[in-house]
């Protein structure tokens, strides 16, 4: 179904008119661990050898791996990512977050990050399969409040990296469904596509809300202005209050 769902979305995209590359990472048997190969030339501190300061500077020296090279030159060009995927054990397959790893490395940085992210002129979405019905990730099903679980992969993942993040496309648990539904998860898909550079994106907290100097806390002034608030800014910076309904799979919550 993952493969009928970007397929759907590559016709829905060129039909507007859009340029669209798709990245089959088994197919092109992407490398998903994160390793000292990514690096041409070596590396500068094999004793201490950390990732992300080695990534980074090999990005800003030109000696990335070229298979990094390819997908973050993609990702030059791109107005819009789309991430599609079956959920794994509540998150995305071990060869995609390897990509997250080593193509994205070249934005984790301290200076540029969340709404000053190096990707903040771009839009980024989750589209996924569930192997469960909805009810298994409500805020009373076993597996808990989806928003949640979205969490980490787009504010800890998009949200940093700065992209603008478009509320995420859930198939639900197309492998028991039957040929009608699918078409009508495909259809609804398809439909979806032709509006959304109109919709609105996920809300997530401005860099500018947190005091660098102290932390990166809430500023007591974000804080005065949401006392009142029956809800919490986001799902992680919640203020210790209820968690804002489905922010994290409807626009503008």
């Amino acid at each position: 179904f993952n493969a009928a769902a970007k397929d759907a979305a590559v016709a829905a995209l060129t039909a507007q008119g859009c340029t669209v590359e798709v990245s089959d990472l088994y197919a092109m048997k992407f490398k998903a661990a994160a390793t000292t190969e990514d690096i041409t030339g070596g590396v500068k501190d094999a004793e201490n050898f950390c990732y992300a300061k080695e990534i980074k500077l090999a990005s800003e020296e030109g000696r990335l791996a070229e298979d990094i090279k390819k997908e973050q030159e993609k990702l030059k060009e791109a107005d819009l990512v789309i991430f599609q995927f079956p959920m794994y054990w509540s998150s995305v397959p071990a060869i995609m977050k390897g990509w997250m790893d080593r193509v994205l490395g070249c934005a984790y940085a301290q200076e540029k990050r969340y709404s000053e992210g190096i990707f903040k002129d771009k839009k980024a979405m989750l589209s996924f399969t569930t192997d469960c019905p909805e009810s298994v990730y409500s805020d009373t099903g076993i597996n808990g409040d989806i928003n949640v679980t979205l969490w980490p992969l787009q504010n800890g993942i998009l949200n940093y990296c700065g992209f603008q993040v478009f509320a995420p496309q859930i198939f639900w648990d197309p492998a028991t469904g039957s040929p009608e539904s699918h078409s009508s998860m495909l259809e609804g898909w398809r439909t979806r596509l032709q509006n959304l550079c109109g919709e609105a994106t996920v809300y997530f907290a401005p860099l500018d809300y947190f005091d660098k100097e102290k932390g990166f806390l809430l500023k007591p002034e974000v804080k005065e202005k949401y006392a009142s608030k029956e809800s919490g800014l986001t799902v992680g910076i919640h203020m210790g209050k209820p968690l804002p309904a489905n922010s994290q799979t409807k626009a503008g919550v």
